[in-house]
């Protein structure tokens, strides 16, 4: 792995002035883009991997959703990690999910990844009354520039519902300011959460994505924020 990703540079320096507003405007209102017929499909399909996996009782094997998972590196890491769960990779890329090279261990049995949009992926979840175990954001697109805040997980009108999924929830990336800001838009929107290791500095020896490998080839530092919200279990 080539070590030449080029820190992220941002005109904004530290939590965005506009956030805690826009995270109470998008709470306070309800997102009401339509929910496109593929990724219903797309999200139905995976359903009925997880039910068929468990046996036809999803809560004997809670559910892992690896949120845009690229290659499906991560979601094969957590299928190994979490044996007794079932690892669902979700990226809006045909192409990145067809470019698994980097896999060189015995392939799980207890994952998928699917092809879908993560804003429907996350509000289909949620009107099914679907909870996760866990859910990882690792290292999203970070949007370093002031004017994108929007487009930011914790600054999207989606935000509200990621929270609602609940379950132990973990968010990794190599620019400080994008993990303050989720853990401050997180504890806005659930201030009863149980944090788990809060925000942190993150290390390890073994990346579990390319980026996290190239951005610690590059010398980058990496930070992640993890805290534990609702998880009442799944029944489909």
């Amino acid at each position: 792995m080539q070590a030449n990703s080029s820190p992220i540079i941002s005109s904004q320096h530290g939590i965005h002035a506009q956030l805690a507003a826009i995270v109470a405007k998008h709470a306070a209102s309800t997102f009401q883009k339509p929910i496109t017929a593929y990724n219903r499909a797309a999200f139905e399909s995976s359903l009925a991997t997880w039910r068929a996996a468990a046996g036809g009782d999803t809560r004997s094997m809670p559910l892992i959703l690896d949120t845009g998972c690229g290659v499906g590196l991560s979601t094969m890491h957590l299928a190994t990690q979490f044996p007794d769960h079932f690892v669902i990779g979700v990226d809006q890329s045909a192409d990145r999910l067809q470019r698994n090279t980097f896999w060189h261990g015995t392939t799980p049995l207890n994952f998928m990844l699917v092809r879908a949009d993560l804003v429907d992926y996350w509000r289909l979840l949620l009107a099914d009354r679907i909870r996760v175990a866990r859910q990882y954001l690792l290292y999203p697109n970070p949007w370093p520039k002031a004017a994108h805040l929007g487009r930011r997980w914790h600054g999207h009108p989606v935000f509200p519902t990621i929270i609602a999924v609940g379950g132990i929830l973990e968010c990794r990336s190599n620019w400080r300011t994008y993990i303050e800001e989720f853990a401050a838009a997180l504890s806005q929107l659930a201030p009863a959460a149980k944090t788990e290791e809060g925000f942190s500095q993150y290390f390890t020896q073994a990346p579990i994505t390319p980026f996290e490998r190239k951005y610690l080839a590059s010398g980058h530092a990496l930070w992640r924020y993890q805290t534990q919200l609702e998880y009442p279990p799944a029944t489909i």
